[in-house]
């Protein structure tokens, strides 16, 4: 569980989550740490729009959103934050108050740019856990980075086609996305094939790994990977482990975020 610190409910919040109150180990308490947490989302589109407009529902306290460039009629078989009369304007300039209308009580920061070498660091230490939705790998490297240096936990999505996976990093404890992916893939470019349906049910499952790992419940996909072909509706988990040579994450040994 994460060393979070509780926040306090106000009336309106309590009556915002009742029906989420009620799952077994939740109550007030795991609500009032879903209040306190900070999430960083690396962009906000087909599979990072859902996964931020279900914490934003669930309660999560701030997220931290970090996309650039403007909308295209192309995002919006998938890009569920965005409208068609947006098109041509920042993403964010659409993405942030379509959430603030869905919870008003949840604090959103965004950031204009996608997340690099340069800023990761910076974004990574001002939250308590990481979703990554990036879909290059000069990205999804970056931020696995940060987060390893300074012992924030990630959960790593994406999808390609009708198929996608996911996993839980806790590092120290479990492999990182280098330990995976040692090099990005060949030919990795950032159009693909994708339904919007295909995003939004990796989507989904990510914003439920992030609401167990706040509030303590189920069990987290962690040394995991959970693997999905919607075109057969098959899912598999697999075995993953760290890589001793890693570049990485083989000498990181602390769990910073971890509580007693």
């Amino acid at each position: 569980m994460l060393a979070i610190t509780p926040k306090a409910l106000s009336p309106d919040e309590l009556a915002l989550y009742d029906w989420q109150l009620s799952v077994p180990d939740v109550g007030e308490e795991g609500q009032a740490r879903l209040k306190g947490a900070s999430v960083l989302i690396s962009r906000v589109g087909g599979l990072g729009g859902v996964v931020a407009y279900e914490l934003a529902a669930a309660g999560v306290g701030r997220l931290l959103l970090a996309h650039g460039g403007t909308i295209r009629p192309a995002d919006l078989n998938r890009q569920l934050l965005m409208t068609y009369d947006g098109i041509g304007r920042p993403r964010m300039d659409v993405a942030v108050p379509r959430l603030r209308e869905l919870n008003p009580f949840v604090e959103i920061e965004a950031v204009q740019e996608q997340v690099s070498e340069e800023n990761a660091a910076q974004l990574v230490s001002q939250v308590d856990l990481v979703i990554d939705c990036a879909p290059l790998f000069v990205e999804r490297f970056a931020m696995n980075r940060a987060a390893v240096e300074l012992g924030k936990p990630m959960i790593e999505c994406a999808m390609y086609e009708l198929e996608a996976q996911l996993t839980t990093i806790i590092p120290g404890e479990t492999p990182c996305l280098a330990c995976l992916y040692p090099e990005a893939p060949p030919a990795w470019t950032r159009k693909f094939p994708v339904f919007g349906a295909v995003s939004g049910t990796v989507g989904c499952l990510a914003a439920m790994e992030a609401i167990k790992l706040i509030t303590g419940i189920g069990t987290l996909l962690t040394n995991r990977l959970l693997l999905m072909d919607l075109r057969t509706m098959s899912f598999h988990r697999t075995s993953i482990a760290r890589h001793l040579d890693c570049a990485v994450c083989s000498n990181i040994v602390h769990h910073t975020n971890k509580s007693e």
